[in-house]
């Protein structure tokens, strides 16, 4: 995703044999060594050069991206095995856990766990064509392959979007070398755990009106990409993307965490297992109750109950009133 040149944390930022800008007059080069603290990093070099459109739907397609690239992945496993691709699950499972990262230039990083296990899923030894190698392989490709076309607007046209240039699959190993549950969970840990505060993330609540952007605390880049998503969000063409429902997230709508329903236990799972240990660890004695079932009843007071309160709310009104004459007859200050 090519959208515009901003300023990193390199040994020298943007640096350029020769001096030349843009054609909106600003520079093109940087040759200062940025610190990771600086406002700085993540800006745009010119605001006006960079696609806050392209930046924008990117986000607001990235689940359908990832979509197809894991079905893509399943596809060259199966080509590359000799499978028809219907018959794939019969040989295989793919899983994955996938973390999203905002970085500083506030565009969504995509960090994956990708696990080929045989059909019956993480107890089942791969097939002996799934090797490490050939799963790799297939991540490239998908990656490389994967497009997906946005909504044909008149403003903006239709934008083709891919992943970006930058991919780095590699195997992930234990520090002796050995795959590891622990390796995967700190991998995982790692990017989950970053705060928006050390990223170019939005805001952690929704924003009602244009007004709420202006008044957020986010960067001019930030702040810039939130306008175009309500700008976007008020296109008929965009409405199936709630563009200003997710402002606040920059349009991107995934979660932080999220993975294959197969990839590891479930909610589910752990509430039965804890639940089973309290009970086990529970007197005989003890006839607790645990409710697993809810529904929503309503909120607020019934009409009888907004009586009471009402009636209450005059009683310590009036209360507050006579205990502030009574001070002022006895020559004290007012409540």
């Amino acid at each position: 995703m090519e959208l515009g040149a901003v300023h990193r944390t390199a040994e020298r930022c943007r640096p350029r044999r020769e001096r030349s800008e843009c054609e909106h007059g600003r520079p093109l080069n940087c040759g200062a060594r940025h610190d990771p603290a600086e406002p700085l990093v993540g800006q745009p070099l010119c605001p006006d050069c960079y696609d806050y459109t392209a930046h924008v739907l990117w986000h607001a397609h990235a689940g359908k991206l990832w979509d197809r690239f894991v079905r893509g992945v399943r596809r060259h496993l199966a080509t590359a095995a000799g499978l028809a691709q219907t018959r794939f699950p019969e040989h295989a499972r793919l899983s994955f856990a996938r973390v999203a990262e905002f970085q500083r230039r506030a565009a969504v990083h995509i960090h994956a766990v990708v696990r080929l296990d045989g059909p019956a899923g993480p107890d089942d030894e791969p097939p002996v064509w799934g090797s490490t190698e050939r799963l790799m392989a297939a991540v490239r490709a998908s990656v490389r392959r994967v497009v997906v076309r946005t909504p044909y607007c008149p403003a903006v046209g239709e934008l083709p979007l891919r992943w970006g240039t930058e991919v780095d699959a590699r195997p992930l190993h234990s520090q002796d070398g050995s795959a590891d549950d622990d390796a995967v969970a700190a991998y995982v840990a790692k990017y989950v755990t970053k705060g928006a505060t050390d990223t170019g993330a939005g805001t952690d609540h929704r924003l009602s009106s244009r007004d709420d952007i202006d008044a957020a605390p986010v960067s001019p880049h930030v702040r810039a990409l939130m306008g175009t998503c309500w700008r976007l969000g008020g296109r008929p063409e965009y409405e199936p993307l709630h563009l200003r429902r997710w402002t606040h997230a920059l349009g991107y709508r995934g979660h932080i965490l999220t993975k294959s329903r197969a990839y590891s236990t479930t909610y589910a799972v752990l509430r039965a297992e804890r639940a089973d240990h309290q009970g086990e660890s529970l007197p005989s004695s003890d006839q607790s109750v645990v409710a697993s079932h809810w529904r929503y009843v309503g909120s607020g007071h019934s009409p009888g109950a907004a009586s009471i309160a009402a009636g209450l709310a005059a009683d310590f009104a009036m209360n507050r009133v006579m205990a502030r004459w009574a001070n002022d007859g006895d020559g004290g200050d007012a409540v």
